[in-house]
């Protein structure tokens, strides 16, 4: 998650060349495991208030509640930080209704990959930590076939 930042903001301090290889992101990983929950409108948030300050991620996870957006969390809860996804969850709760699908993978694409499926009344945020992406719906997402769906809204898809 955002790690050419870093590497390019001071590749001219050592003179040093920085190439960026496109990937796909954790995001994009765990959304294919989940079924489609980033089909329309999406945004990544970061839950880390190490370099950001819990004011602005609280901010920005109102825009997106406010947006409707289908919301991917990094960094959702680690061992010294273990409030931030339930007051995040709590903010979008306010706007969609606990029937909202929450999916959560635990390292995407890797070997030992896990997670699961659930309703925003019922996820519990102590079953993540910071190798999982939760990624709550819209207004829009549904489960189908047991999978996470967000619809384009492609009216020939019906």
């Amino acid at each position: 998650y955002a790690m050419a930042s870093p590497a390019l903001e001071y590749a001219d301090v050592d003179d040093v060349d920085v190439v960026c290889v496109p990937g796909i992101t954790a995001a994009g990983a765990a959304s294919n495991v989940l079924g489609a929950p980033l089909g329309h409108d999406h945004c990544s948030i970061s839950l880390s208030d190490l370099h950001t300050p819990w004011d602005a991620i609280e901010r920005r996870v109102r825009a997106a509640a406010d947006g409707d957006f289908v919301v991917s969390f990094y960094n959702p809860r680690s061992r010294q930080r273990d409030w931030q996804l339930g007051e995040a969850l709590a903010i979008l709760a306010r706007q969609r209704p606990g029937s909202t699908p929450v999916g959560w993978v635990r390292n995407a694409s890797r070997p030992d990959e896990s997670g699961g499926l659930t309703s925003l009344a019922d996820f519990d945020p102590s079953v993540v930590d910071m190798y999982t992406v939760v990624t709550v719906g819209c207004s829009q997402s549904r489960i189908v076939g047991g999978r996470f769906v967000t619809p384009r809204g492609y009216t020939w898809a019906r």
